[in-house]
């Protein structure tokens, strides 16, 4: 048996963030895809799971747990990963770099979110230009936030913050929005893109899909 099971969706950027974390803290883990495009999220089993209706919930230590943040959290004081400064000043400062992408950000461009836009004007072209119109303000917000030496959004060491920003920029370049010009972003790609549990937990669509 597994020691965790996440139940998550392969183009789900929370849940992205969570293969990550599990691939870095070396957890046996097994995925459990929940089809948001399906509707499965919105079946009694998995709102048995989670109320909500969303994704990822994980399921390790006879628990199940929800909201990313909160399980990158609770792995952490598990003490399965280190991610988050010791420095109060740090620790503030990856906080606000992670819900810039993770609470502020993503929300706006949920599937939910975009498929209701899509539903008021009736237009289908009105979804790239919703996801647009927020996908690039926000990462130049997160930008300007980033350590200027790198190579992570912190400075030398990978933390949670790198976990929420990598998989928005797969959203970024699945609706055609263009980063070239955001240097701190790109450097913080590059140096994720060289690391196995980055490289292991990206969107790779099912073969049934």
């Amino acid at each position: 048996m597994p020691e965790a099971v996440l139940y998550d969706y392969w183009r789900s950027t929370a849940s992205w963030r969570l293969r990550i974390a599990l691939n870095l803290a070396g957890i046996d883990w097994q995925s459990r895809p929940v089809d948001l495009l399906a509707g499965d999220q919105r079946g009694a089993e998995h709102l048995a799971r989670n109320p909500q209706g969303l994704v990822p919930v994980l399921e390790i230590d006879g628990l199940l747990l929800t909201q990313s943040l909160a399980i990158l959290d609770y792995l952490e004081e598990t003490g399965r990963l280190s991610l988050r400064p010791k420095a109060p000043a740090q620790a503030a400062r990856m906080r606000a770099i992670a819900q810039a992408v993770a609470c502020d950000l993503h929300p706006v461009c949920n599937l939910r979110v975009a498929a209701r836009a899509v539903q008021l004007t009736g237009r289908e072209e009105d979804r790239g230009d919703w996801m647009r119109h927020f996908i690039r303000p926000g990462l130049e917000a997160v930008e300007a936030l980033l350590d200027d030496t790198g190579p992570y959004c912190m400075g030398a060491a990978l933390t949670q913050a790198d976990l929420c920003l990598v998989p928005q920029l797969y959203n970024a370049a699945r609706w055609g929005v263009d980063t070239g010009d955001l240097p701190r972003i790109g450097r913080v790609a590059r140096a994720c893109a060289q690391l196995d549990a980055f490289h292991r937990a990206g969107a790779m669509q099912p073969a049934a899909s």
